[in-house]
């Protein structure tokens, strides 16, 4: 349970209170003499010891259902020598965070990096504590410190026999040095980490005590619906107050930015339904006759353009394949997708002139804290975000813009909180989409079926470009090539190609592209293993053995392939009616890879039997969890391949819910057998990296089954019949 979790400002009150009664231990942040005499002593920052033994772990990472939370407190904990039954987690604030020199460091949560990016530190917090600990004990006893250990919470002596527990040694410990080095224990000795333990918050999810952003209550609070402008770059031109501020409720209208205008009320579905009745002028900009398929027609001159981005390079790629015995091409394209979380954007702002206190799920504190502080017009120090869990992140929570509206709405109420709720519909309009692109793929072959040369060619967004210009690199967009690098530790190609150019045409359409869950490793592995199984068919090849030819110098990603060869029974007959397809990629810093087992009817109809898949992410930190986002990447990534899509209609995203942008249910959804094969030598990401493997794995198996290549998604626009 989030021990500061913010219902209002009594409960608020009376968390500082309860804290009054707290130690705090952590890893860098040095106490002073004054500290050090207060009611409560504090170290440094990660771990809150009560008297009565519970130990609080301080998480700055965002917990929207990964598992995050979990498996960083299990990291602290393992270092703590740390009862784990007596574990429970609490957030900091990131202005909190600001105030003591970024203790916490980094309070971002995307890119499979809550655990990757952090273990390190978190892991020094638990170990300084401990340490800690047990140099309180052994002065309190007159023994020397190395003749003491901690296991479970208690400290013992083992040449007298006497033991503490770490919340009687707490008070004393405050008063010690921070150890400048600390020892971290090998995995190979890990009791905690490494283990499939419970998630420390799946209780409160069940008994309904979880607070998300949509539950925040605070005295006098008042509810916002907001409504911007349908089409990217428009305007607002005006609207009719009058005409809905005697409406049941209603508090205010008031114009929130150049796009967007907002309804406040006493409930929010007053604010929705005066928000609905309110006349409304748009200026809807210079992008109002833009379509999918004018999108589309840019898209498809990239692919024939001559200035593009290099993003992988070998040899001579046009060469080669201008002189092989056999040249194989295919075009595939990508779709715009919305993050399409089950919780809308929301966020709740308390604005005075002195200061100015926001409540929000967020992916980024920081960020959010950034954007409350300029959009409040105070310091920095009159500002903080109490962040709450996420229903549903996927990337669209890193963004702030419903973080700035909120705080512009309270502004124009100064004094009375104000929640922003956005509406299922303006969720689905004012999206930050997956980006759309076209790859045109062109392969050589020698006469015994060897590639010679490969040459892909992408075209479309560049998510930098609308997210981060700063990222670009002289122009080139690096995150276009996940899954495609020449090298390094974040996506390297797994394919050894004498002769390769993968390059991409930058083609930024109207609709604002966004960090979605994979990212561009999810067109890319698309991509890449369809293309590699048409050239294994072109070539008379099994498309396993075709790629296990050039992954000779691959072992992580043919390790990760050969084993769900083997847990799909590749090369063995199939059921009856079905068939059988594969991908591998690397991205997130993990190697992963998935076997599929499909049929398809005479109808055209898509059953998914079967889904094999195996991870290697370096290190396994809750195996059980793992496994778990491994399936639940796979109802995302399967609801993308076959249903989901955004199309373009007179500039504004046609696409308004559920009803025409659907999830898999569960009858659709295959058994998933999730393997896990971690070598023990790396740090790599879970949450993301397996969603890329579904579809191709998927697409590959259709191939089998029915001899037609589906190049462009969703499937529920392809036609499968047999004739």
């Amino acid at each position: 349970m989030a021990d500061n979790a913010v219902l209002s400002r009594r409960s608020l009150l009376k968390g500082s209170a309860a804290a009054a009664g707290a130690f705090t231990l952590g890893f860098s942040i040095p106490f002073t003499e004054a500290q050090a005499q207060a009611a409560t002593p504090e170290v440094n920052a990660w771990v809150v010891i009560h008297p009565d033994d519970r130990i609080v772990v301080r998480i700055a990472r965002s917990e929207m259902g990964q598992g995050t939370l979990t498996g960083l407190a299990q990291l602290v904990a393992e270092e703590l020598e740390a009862d784990w039954s007596k574990v429970s987690w609490e957030y900091p604030t990131p202005g909190e965070n600001l105030r003591r020199n970024r203790v916490w460091r980094n309070f971002s949560t995307g890119g499979s990096r809550g655990i990757r990016e952090s273990h390190q530190y978190v892991r020094e917090g638990g170990a300084a504590a401990r340490i800690m600990l047990v140099q309180a004990a052994a002065k309190e006893w007159g023994v020397p410190e190395g003749e003491c250990r901690a296991a479970k919470s208690v400290i013992a002596h083992a040449p007298t026999g006497r033991t503490v527990t770490y919340g009687k040694v707490a008070a004393a410990a405050a008063k010690l040095e921070v150890p400048k080095e600390v020892k971290l224990k090998p995995a190979s000795e890990w009791t905690i980490a490494g283990k499939s333990v419970k998630r420390l918050d799946t209780v409160d999810k069940l008994n309904g005590k979880q607070v998300y952003g949509a539950d925040i209550r605070l005295p006098g609070m008042l509810n916002a619906a907001i409504k911007a402008c349908p089409v990217f770059g428009g305007t607002l031109v005006g609207f009719d107050a009058a005409k809905v501020t005697g409406m049941p409720g209603v508090k205010k209208v008031v114009q929130v930015d150049r796009r967007t205008v907002a309804v406040i009320a006493d409930h929010w579905w007053q604010a929705k339904t005066a928000l609905d009745a309110l006349p409304i002028t748009w200026d809807e900009g210079p992008h109002a006759k833009a379509s999918s398929e004018t999108i589309a027609a840019t898209l498809r001159e990239g692919l024939d353009a001559e200035q593009a981005f290099e993003g992988n390079k070998a040899g001579d790629a046009k060469g080669a394949i201008a002189s092989a015995a056999k040249r194989v091409e295919a075009t595939y394209s990508y779709p715009f997708q919305n993050h399409a979380c089950m919780e809308p954007m929301t966020a709740t702002s308390l604005w005075t002139p002195e200061k100015c206190q926001f409540w929000c799920p967020t992916q980024n504190g920081e960020s959010a804290l950034a954007a409350a502080i300029e959009a409040s017009g105070h310091p920095a120090a009159k500002c903080d975000v109490h962040k709450v869990h996420l229903g549903g992140g996927f990337g669209r929570r890193g963004r702030s813009d419903y973080v700035t509206q909120a705080v512009l709405i309270a502004k124009q109420m100064p004094g009375t909180p104000v929640k922003l709720l956005w509406s299922r519909e303006e969720d689905m309009l004012q999206g930050t989409y997956h980006p759309i692109t076209m790859a045109r793929m062109v392969a050589g072959l020698d006469k015994d079926g060897n590639l010679t040369g490969l040459h892909m060619r992408i075209s479309g967004q560049s998510i930098l470009s609308g997210v981060n210009p700063q990222g670009l690199q002289n122009g080139r967009d690096p995150v276009v090539f996940q899954g495609l690098n020449p090298g390094g530790q974040e996506g390297p190609f797994g394919y050894g190609i004498p002769n390769l150019l993968i390059d991409h045409a930058m083609r930024n359409p109207h609709v604002p592209p966004g960090f979605w869950r994979g990212v561009n490793l999810n067109q890319n592995a698309i991509y890449v293993e369809c293309f590699m199984d048409e050239l294994a068919h072109a070539a008379g090849v099994d498309p396993l053995e075709f790629r296990r030819k050039l992954m000779r110098n691959s072992p992580k990603h043919l390790g990760v392939l050969e084993a769900v060869a083997k847990g799909i029974g590749w090369g063995t007959p199939s059921a009856p009616g079905t068939a059988k397809g594969l991908a591998q990629i690397m991205g997130f810093g993990s190697y992963v890879a998935a076997a599929a087992e499909v049929s398809v009817s005479n109808a055209g109809e898509i059953k998914v039997h079967r889904i094999v898949a195996a991870t290697n992410p370096g290190h396994v930190v809750n195996p059980d969890q793992v496994a778990a986002q491994v399936e639940g990447s796979f109802v995302y990534g399967l609801s993308a391949a076959f249903h989901q899509e955004c199309t373009v209609k007179n500039g504004r995203i046609v696409e308004e819910n559920f009803d025409t942008y659907p999830a898999m249910r569960i009858n659709e959804m295959p058994k998933v057998e999730s393997i896990l094969v971690p070598s023990g030598d790396f740090w790599g990401g879970v949450g993301e990296p397996t969603i890329a493997v579904a579809a191709p794995a998927v697409l590959n198996a259709i191939f089998a089954a029915t001899g037609k290549r589906v190049r462009s998604l969703p499937l529920k626009n392809a036609d499968l019949r047999r004739a």
